[in-house]
């Protein structure tokens, strides 16, 4: 039996509202459409994945090339309003909240095991930001053979340049782009 499943990354406070210093330009347009998204795969009872960068509040877990900017502004901290899910796409019980400390959703974190044991066939990726957390772990998903879907746009980037730019790359892996209103009639489709 084929079993999509929707990932989810970085839909958090600290990457999303107005007045929050790593805010993602691209971001809040992208809200409504990974809303309708979500709403298709509830529906089907379909395994959602709420994917979220967390941080130690002393950033001991944070990548050597953000130690910096976490020292002038900690982002994403565990247990902060700022590392939750934004209001608008608050998880619901039954779905899966995983968080990572690195861009990749897949690194150090037990995503492929959930998957197999879900017995998922196909990821739909959606989120923020298109050229670091959303590449690297569609890039991963592809290493790991799961044919990936993204939804292009309910996936933000700084800016609509950056977004192109990157899904091109990920295209021209294999990566199928979709739009949001796309998604209802291809949950019953075999995509690879």
């Amino acid at each position: 039996m084929r079993k999509p499943a929707l990932l989810i990354i970085d839909m958090q406070n600290d990457f999303i509202l107005e007045e929050k210093p790593l805010k993602v330009a691209g971001a809040p347009a992208v809200i409504p459409k990974i809303q309708a998204v979500l709403t298709e795969f509830r529906k089907r009872s379909l395994p959602v994945f709420h994917v979220l960068r967390v941080h130690r509040p002393d950033g001991s877990d944070v990548e050597i090339t953000r130690k910096e900017l976490f020292a002038r502004s900690p982002f994403a901290v565990e247990g902060t309003r700022g590392a939750a899910v934004i209001d608008e796409l608050t998880p619901l019980k039954g779905e899966y909240v995983l968080t990572k400390t690195r861009m990749s959703a897949f690194i150090g974190t037990e995503l492929d095991l959930m998957l197999r044991t879900l017995q998922v066939s196909t990821l739909y990726v959606c989120g923020i930001q298109t050229p670091n957390c959303i590449r690297t772990t569609v890039f991963d998903g592809i290493a790991y053979n799961y044919p990936v879907v993204l939804i292009d746009d309910a996936t933000g980037a700084s800016t609509g340049e950056v977004h192109r730019a990157n899904t091109r790359d990920m295209q021209n892996i294999g990566v199928r782009m979709v739009k949001a209103g796309e998604v209802p009639g291809l949950l019953g489709e075999k995509i690879f």
